[in-house]
């Protein structure tokens, strides 16, 4: 507490002796949480600014409808078909001892629903272009994200999260779709792709569900031991014997030391 004094006092107390930016501990943060701070204010800059960016071209450069046109096309060409349920089904039928059936048919039905949305989306668009379709404020909305290459609320209401610019966003999908595809038609790899699923819950719950039908235990007793295993001593091109071999997880702030 500064001491008794004159206005001028307590303003120069204020000026050399309290810090210009509260520290996160005032709050009952850590000090990680200054950092994401810093990163959301800097996201909300940026998206004002492309915002702000004009929508029309003078001269011989693109206009938006072009670059619009375009960028639908180009992602539209990547997208593959949707998933075929019915052969699926035929391929990998629901059981009782393998609970990974059922996972593998849910996520086939939210990829294909997701698929749908951007692909009718993306479609749409180009009608709009065209003046074949009314451009509503919905396909304007995703037409807007498309040029400022953000992911398009609209899709995010069907999608998985994800912070990826549009670009990555459109990679990682396409990848994960592969991913889907493989297991439907070479059957459930040995090792599992965590992050590549849409609900990722779901394989975790199905992984117990296995283990507690294959032991007859209750599947609310399991809980799930972690190991992260050695590649050179281990052969992890066949599936675990218990539980599932998994690979994607991230590490944030660190790197991994194998010894």
């Amino acid at each position: 507490m500064p001491n008794d004094g004159q206005r001028t006092d307590y303003i120069e107390f204020i000026k050399t002796n309290i810090p210009l930016v509260d520290q996160t501990e005032i709050f009952g943060l850590h000090d990680n949480a200054e950092i994401t701070s810093a990163i959301n204010n800097t996201n909300s800059l940026m998206t004002t600014v492309l915002s702000l960016q004009p929508r029309a071209t003078g001269g011989t450069g693109k206009s938006q409808d072009e670059v619009l046109a375009e960028t639908a096309m180009g992602i539209l060409e990547k997208l593959p078909q949707r998933f075929n349920v019915y052969e699926a089904n035929k391929k990998h039928p629901i059981k009782y001892e393998d609970s990974m059936n059922t996972v593998l048919q849910q996520e086939i039905l939210r990829f294909n629903a997701m698929l749908d949305r951007i692909r009718s989306s993306l479609v749409d668009i180009q009608k709009a272009i065209k003046g074949e379709v009314v451009m509503s404020a919905e396909l304007e909305a995703v037409g807007n994200a498309l040029f400022d290459n953000k992911i398009p609320p609209f899709w995010m209401a069907r999608s998985y999260p994800s912070i990826k610019p549009l670009a990555s966003y459109i990679v990682d999908f396409v990848e994960r779709l592969k991913f889907i595809d493989s297991w439907i038609e070479n059957g459930a790899p040995a090792s599992f792709w965590v992050s590549g699923f849409y609900f990722t819950q779901s394989f975790f719950t199905g992984v117990k569900q296995n283990y507690a039908r294959k032991y007859t235990i209750a599947i609310d007793q399991i809980s799930f031991d972690f190991e992260i295993v050695n590649e050179k001593k281990i052969d992890t091109t066949k599936p675990a014997p218990d539980g599932a071999y998994i690979h994607g997880l991230f590490l944030e702030g660190c790197r991994w030391d194998t010894e």
